[in-house]
């Protein structure tokens, strides 16, 4: 999925591969996010690989797929 230059969007994405150009506000899950220079996202991003340019602006949360299963996995220990 790709999000356009001008491209915004508010609320959930799940894909499994995420490319933004633009701006997006909310929960991503996805295998692959990429940021590309002069986009921004700001929200809560579960993936296994996370690639932001020079000049792409994340704010927010980001966590690992694998590494969150085996937090959860402890903390039902």
């Amino acid at each position: 999925m790709n999000i356009g230059k001008n491209g915004y969007v508010l609320g959930e994405i799940k894909t499994n591969k995420l490319v933004v150009l633009g701006s997006v506000e909310g929960s991503i899950e996805a295998n692959i996010v990429e940021i590309k220079e002069g986009a921004r996202v700001k929200g809560e991003i579960s993936s296994n690989e996370l690639i932001i340019e020079a000049k792409g602006v994340f704010e927010g949360t980001s966590v690992v797929k694998d590494t969150q299963a085996f937090l959860e996995k402890v903390k039902e220990v």
